[in-house]
């Protein structure tokens, strides 16, 4: 019996062994997840003060030298370009290879290798996105300059230097959950996570939705409720501001050029969270009589963080800000003569063409009087677990054809027979912009750079210790029609296409205007006047205006009051939204409750704080408002959703057009809502909600718990990752824009001159390792609003308190 025993334990301890070391579907071998050679045991790291390490890595042509500080910031000096961005790969690698592969391989459409089959759809759609055939292109263009090329070569050797020597044991904690390893870095990686970038900041189109509008209520009444320019705005480019060039001959919009659609899906949206803010004041407003520049791009908060901090030091350069891991180079920052900032333009650059094919067979399609052929492009898609699915991708001049009239889009984002037309699928060059920028001194060294950017548009801000500021809404801008692309395009008229492109050096830009300032937040790139076509729409102008009603107000600016602008939640919406609302209320129909809340609105100072339960109702107000005027005239019908107009036009409506038709509900038929009645039944129903959610109107309705600010893993749904219910106040449109899923990924202020003097914060870490100190540490200076200084060596042998550890690379 003791015999029989003994087998039977041994089998059950050898099936689990084998259980527990293989992968089941998508559950992980948690046999290698536990064990204590090489699971996560293995992932924990302590604090590296005063460790000094040499290491000899094949691939390096000198020695270099990296002195962390005590953020774990990673200062890289090197006697060659090459051995900087070499030991730049090296490093983030190191600290973030997980992220950087993850999200190459998210942007590849190449997840179903991770995950399985339940990621087919996802990466079919990035595939017929034509996502891969952008990250070629692009890479075509970064390796035809010699500079950007050793970059990229110099970047992948050091990331492929440290996988080689990279263990199973220590894996970042990702692969061992979902059960895969590292694979070689290539260029094509770097061009994925730009390309990645182009689709988070310039995919955005309402041209389906628009359709459908136009459709249900035609052309006059559409272009009433969406103008091309707002009733209010202050553009990034000052008003009056003179255009110093000749236009070229712009193409005139031809006769019946847009078409409506009989599958009109609706394409991804842009979210009012994704956007940023940047602006320079000038040394007149200045206290040091130098210019101060500031910027907080805003993006997903996401762990680990979009941004990675580092210096990068050879005789040919200086400079110090923030990467993205995966690209060589400083995406933000400053060297010791210049400083820069991004914010998003929003340009319309991504356009829908229906297109005509000859037969069943698509071989041909019909485009200006005649056919022309069909390019096939096979996408290969790997399955884990399964046998491959090959996809075959349909390509016209145009650009894909994302999904034939009888497929079933994904998720019902993408329109059917039709082409996209995307500046993300251009031959493009934008590392060499940064390239510039991170050697710049000059202001005509940041007009160069710029020439050479195309996409995502960007609004680059500009200061430097001469003196000067400046701003740019910049990229490659496609010359086209006033309005071409608001609606559905004819794809068989050459007269919709792209005619050209605006010319670089005309990208609106001003320097040194009289105001002592410039400044971005996604609003309009201009007034009415500059000659070209970028957008119809651009992102509300209540950021923008506040920004610029603080700076025009400042004197003697220093960084810490740039800091606070930074943080500043004062709801500017608001302040313009309640004095059209409140005396519209009939304060006779609400309940006791109802009156209360109101009461509390009225007493409101407009500050989005966190315990502010007054911008909790506002915000929620807001929408419901929006549902009662809108919903029943332009209602998502099945497969032909609508949007509604902006936030701007309707303030319009509600101050100046009080007795619209727009006001009554055309589903009622008994009587005739007014005014009066949408602004107080969507109050009440603001309350009743408000209430059933967090019980009496008291401090559960306060706005932080409200908006649930959280900083997430990349991995949807590990929370233990993760930093949920972050209390900070602000909001969408507020100049502190911290939102629910996105808000300030970095805040930087820097103070130019002849020592300049920086500072900065993201939310979260230098390392992607939930078991590194360095994972979290900068969540709570990020959340009270404070910055860190930036430390900028000149020096390996410089001597400072903050400098933590060395790390020497040699061949």
């Amino acid at each position: 019996m003791k015999i029989v025993i003994a087998l039977l334990c041994c089998l059950i301890s050898i099936g689990l062994t084998v259980s527990l070391d293989r992968q089941w579907g998508t559950v992980p071998a948690f046999g290698r997840l536990l064990s204590p050679f090489e699971g996560f045991w293995q992932n924990a790291e302590i604090e590296d003060a005063g460790s000094e390490q040499t290491l000899s890595i094949e691939g390096t042509r000198d020695q270099v030298t990296v002195l962390f500080d005590d953020l774990h910031v990673p200062h890289i000096f090197a006697r060659n370009d090459y051995d900087a961005y070499f030991a730049q790969g090296y490093v983030t690698a190191r600290d973030r290879l997980w992220q950087m592969e993850f999200q190459t391989h998210a942007a590849a459409g190449r997840i179903s290798e991770v995950i399985g089959e339940r990621a087919l759809e996802l990466d079919r759609n990035k595939r017929r996105l034509g996502m891969a055939y952008g990250a070629e292109q692009s890479l075509t263009g970064m390796l035809a300059d010699p500079a950007t090329r050793s970059a990229l070569e110099a970047y992948t050797a050091g990331i492929n230097a440290y996988i080689a020597q990279l263990k199973p044991a220590r894996h970042p904690i990702e692969y061992k959950l979902l059960g895969y390893a590292p694979e070689p870095w290539t260029p094509l990686k770097c061009a994925f996570l730009l390309k990645q970038m182009t689709q988070t900041l310039a995919a955005g189109a309402d041209d389906l939705l628009m359709t459908n509008v136009r459709r249900k209520l035609g052309p006059a009444l559409t272009a009433n409720l969406f103008p091309d320019y707002p009733f209010k705005e202050d553009p990034i480019i000052p008003v009056g501001t003179r255009w110093d060039f000749t236009p070229v001959k712009i193409p005139s919009a031809p006769v019946d050029s847009e078409t409506d659609s009989s599958m009109a899906w609706n394409w991804q949206r842009h979210d009012p969270a994704i956007g940023s803010n940047n602006w320079a004041v000038g040394p007149q407003k200045s206290a040091t009589g130098y210019p101060i520049l500031a910027n907080d791009p805003h993006l997903t908060l996401s762990l680990p963080s979009i941004w990675y901090q580092i210096q990068l030091v050879t005789p040919t350069l200086n400079v110090y800000g923030v990467s993205l891991p995966g690209a060589p180079g400083v995406i933000i920052g400053f060297n010791k003569e210049v400083a820069w900032g991004v914010t998003n333009v929003g340009a319309d650059v991504l356009d829908f063409y229906k297109i005509r094919f000859r037969d069943n067979r698509r071989q041909e399609y019909w485009h200006d009087g005649k056919w022309k052929p069909v390019r096939r492009r096979i996408e290969r898609i790997k399955v884990k677990g399964k046998p491959d699915v090959v996809d075959t991708v349909l390509y016209t001049h145009h650009g894909p054809v994302a999904y034939l009239l009888e497929e079933k889009p994904f998720t019902t984002n993408i329109p059917t027979g039709y082409a996209i037309r995307w500046i993300a699928h251009e031959v493009d060059n934008g590392l060499k912009t940064f390239y510039l920028l991170n050697r710049a001194k000059t202001y005509d060294d940041y007009v160069t750079a710029l020439s050479f950017y195309t996409a995502p548009a960007q609004n680059f801000v500009f200061a430097n210790a001469a003196k000067d500021i400046a701003i740019s809404p910049n990229g490659r801008f496609p010359l086209k029609w006033r309005g071409q692309g608001k609606f559905l395009l004819d794809g068989t008229r050459a007269a919709n296409d792209w005619q050209g492109w605006i010319p670089a050096a005309q990208n609106p830009r001003v320097k040194n205007p009289p105001r002592g300032f410039v400044s971005s937040a996604n609003q309009f790139s201009t007034d009415p006047t500059y000659p070209y076509y970028i957008n119809w729409e651009f992102e509300t102008p209540d950021r923008g205006m506040r920004i610029n009603q603080r700076l025009a107000a400042m004197q003697r600016v220093t960084v810490d009051s740039l800091r606070q602008l930074q943080n500043d939640v004062y709801n500017h919406q608001a302040s313009t939204f309640l004095p059209v609302l409140l005396p519209r209320i009939r304060e006779k129909d609400l309940s006791g409750s109802q009156k209360q809340a109101l009461r509390t609105v009225r007493q409101w100072n407009y500050q989005q704080d966190t315990a502010s339960v007054a911008g909790t109702i506002f915000m929620e107000w807001l929408e419901h408002l929006d549902r009662v005027i809108w919903a029943d005239d332009l209602p998502d019908e099945p497969g032909q959703p609508m949007r509604f107009p902006n936030a701007v036009r309707t303030l319009q409506l509600l101050s100046e057009e009080p007795d619209a038709r727009w006001f009554d509900n055309v589903l009622t038929t008994n009587r005739k809502e007014t005014i009066q009645d949408a602004v107080t039944s969507s109050f009440q129903s603001t309350i009743d909600s408000l209430a059933k959610q967090y019980g009496p109107l008291g401090k559960s309705w306060a706005w932080a718990d409200h908006k649930q600010t959280g900083v997430r893993h990349l991995i949807p749904g590990l929370d233990a990752f993760s930093a949920l219910n972050v209390q900070i106040g602000g909001g969408p449109r507020i100049v502190n824009a911290a939102g629910r899923r996105a808000g300030p990924s970095w805040r930087m202020v820097v103070q130019t001159g002849p020592q300049p003097r920086a500072y900065g914060v993201f939310p979260g870490g230098q390392s992607g390792n939930p078991g590194s100190p360095y994972y979290l540490n900068m969540l709570e200076t990020w959340r009270k609003g404070e910055l860190y200084e930036l430390l900028y060596l000149q020096s390996a042998a410089q001597k400072h308190p903050r400098i933590h550890s060395t790390l020497t690379l040699t061949r």
